[in-house]
């Protein structure tokens, strides 16, 4: 079973950390790249899902779903098209070839 192209109606912005170093303070700072925009899909989680996760102390309020990418990392983040900042908990490939879509479920930062 493929990713149905309909759900992907939300245009979100991928993030990369830049990190650098003030030559006068030694203090790092980092500043966020814009690494692209992809179609996805930004679905709440469902009741069960909320209590499961909220039975295991995580903070993960929404899944996010795009098309395989293989430069995904644990630092990035994800903006939303209102602006809502999303943190990835992790990047789960597709059941059947690894290879189609990601589902990616993030805390929401306030």
């Amino acid at each position: 079973m493929g990713l149905n192209a309909g759900r992907l109606r939300h245009r979100v912005t991928i993030q990369a950390p830049t990190r650098t170093q003030d030559p006068e303070t030694g203090a790092m700072t980092t500043t966020w790249t814009a690494l692209a925009t992809v179609a996805a899909a930004i679905e709440p989680l469902s009741v069960k899902d909320y209590i499961a996760a909220q039975t295991l102390k995580s903070k993960v309020a929404v899944r996010i779903v795009i098309r395989y990418r293989a430069d995904l990392k644990h630092d990035m983040r994800l903006i939303g098209p209102d602006g809502t900042l999303y943190i990835p908990q992790g990047f789960l490939p597709d059941p059947n070839s690894g290879k189609e879509w990601l589902t990616i479920p993030c805390s929401v930062e306030a």
